[in-house]
């Protein structure tokens, strides 16, 4: 069995994995993102494992088209949790993100960093997506426990020496509610379904390209990074005052921005990773517009702006070449590791992939991160005001007609 540690601390599933521990689940804000295609039986099992939580309440930031809204506000409004439906991409909501200069290019970051704003009002909160076939009702007590216990860790002093927190006062590094627990947690998990390995973003380009910086960099940032199990896994929580002080990617580099946001702001020590067992969603087609190949560009510049902002300056002209190199190296290991446990595995597919990856390692474009909350021109009280707007004239069948589509 695995309880290996390293720079970022690790809580393994040591006995059931699916064990559900003490949480303040009652103090917590549910965070799901939720496209109009995730409106179904998946999205039905999420909510109603939710449903048998005792939380504060659930805030869903749609995207979807104006005529799709009423339906799934009216079959989140079935549910017997507290649901606040917060339409991303209306035209009240466009209106004031336009007048602040904040419009920009739309995304699930976009939609993550307004709900947040709602989110933060609690003392914690979750993350996780609607789609996932394989969630069960320990998703949110595993991922929120470590955030509201920690009186039995050890804080080290400048010396290295260990001191043990007794838990009442004085503590310097308590977060500012006065919780003794880590402010971050990021869920991990294996992406192994029927007889094959999934989860190839990670594998494929986030791991390797992680490897290839950390040797030829000493940022502490780079250890930091390769620490995560899974760094582009979607389920993370953070205490409510760390949720105003991170800034957000727009698109898909939403979850490797977010850790270099976490790590700027809380230091790996307040930050742990959660083993949230097997996890099973909707796999992409490699090509085409919502594919692997689109996506591993916004996750490649999402990472290595991350490396930058900490001080590592890449060798652009060498770094796709020598990432090629390190990410077959990985191929070798996973076909090995495959054919160990005697799953399918397609070395040529995935060398194919690595390649297609490497034209995505390119320096990174223009910086359109969202501010952090504690420093945003608008409050979010306007923001659940304009969504407040936006779906009573969708009841009143005065939606405007150029709402997204």
């Amino acid at each position: 069995m695995d309880f290996a540690q390293d720079r970022v601390t690790t809580l393994h599933a040591l006995a059931e994995p699916d064990r559900i521990p003490n949480a303040p689940t009652a103090r917590t804000t549910v965070l799901v993102p939720m496209a109009a295609a995730d409106a179904g039986p998946g999205s039905d099992r999420v909510f109603s494992a939710l449903e048998t939580l005792d939380i504060e309440r659930v805030v869903v930031a749609l995207r979807a088209p104006a005529d799709r809204v009423p339906s799934i506000e009216k079959r989140l409004a079935s549910r017997s949790i507290p649901i606040e439906l917060l339409w991303c991409n209306g035209p009240r909501i466009e209106g004031l993100l336009r007048a602040q200069d904040l419009d920009g290019p739309s995304g699930k970051g976009r939609d993550v960093w307004l709900g947040l704003g709602l989110a933060a009002e609690s003392q914690y909160v979750a993350i996780h997506d609607a789609d996932t076939a394989s969630y069960t009702e320990a998703y949110v007590p595993r991922l929120v426990a470590p955030l509201g216990t920690g009186s039995e860790r050890s804080e080290r002093s400048e010396n290295g020496d260990v001191n043990e927190d007794d838990g009442e006062g004085g503590n310097e590094n308590r977060n500012e509610r006065g919780t003794n627990g880590y402010r971050f947690t990021k869920g991990y998990y294996a992406r192994i379904e029927g007889d094959r390995l999934y989860g190839r973003l990670c594998r494929l380009l986030y791991a390797p390209l992680v490897r290839t910086l950390a040797e030829s960099h000493d940022a502490s940032i780079l250890p930091y990074l390769e620490a995560f199990r899974y760094g582009l896994a979607g389920e993370c929580a953070m205490t409510g005052d760390l949720a105003r002080e991170v800034r957000c990617r727009r698109g898909w580099g939403l979850e490797v921005g977010l850790l270099g946001e976490v790590f700027g702001v809380a230091g790996s020590e307040w930050v742990a990773q959660v083993d949230l067992g097997a996890h099973d969603h909707e796999h992409r087609s490699v090509d085409g517009v919502a594919g692997l190949s689109a996506m591993a560009e916004s996750v490649a510049d999402a990472l290595l702006q991350t490396v930058e902002d900490r001080g590592v300056q890449p060798a652009y002209a060498s770094l796709p070449e020598r990432y090629r190199e390190q990410a077959m190296a990985f191929v070798d290991s996973y076909h090995a590791d495959a054919a160990f446990n005697g799953l399918a595995y397609d070395a040529t597919g995935e060398r194919r992939q690595v390649r297609a990856y490497a034209d995505a390692i390119t320096p990174p474009e223009t910086d359109d991160r969202l501010p952090a909350w504690e420093d945003a021109p608008i409050a979010a009280e306007s923001v659940r005001a304009a969504a407040r707007a936006d779906l009573e004239a969708i009841a009143e069948g005065s939606a405007i007609q150029g709402a997204y589509r």
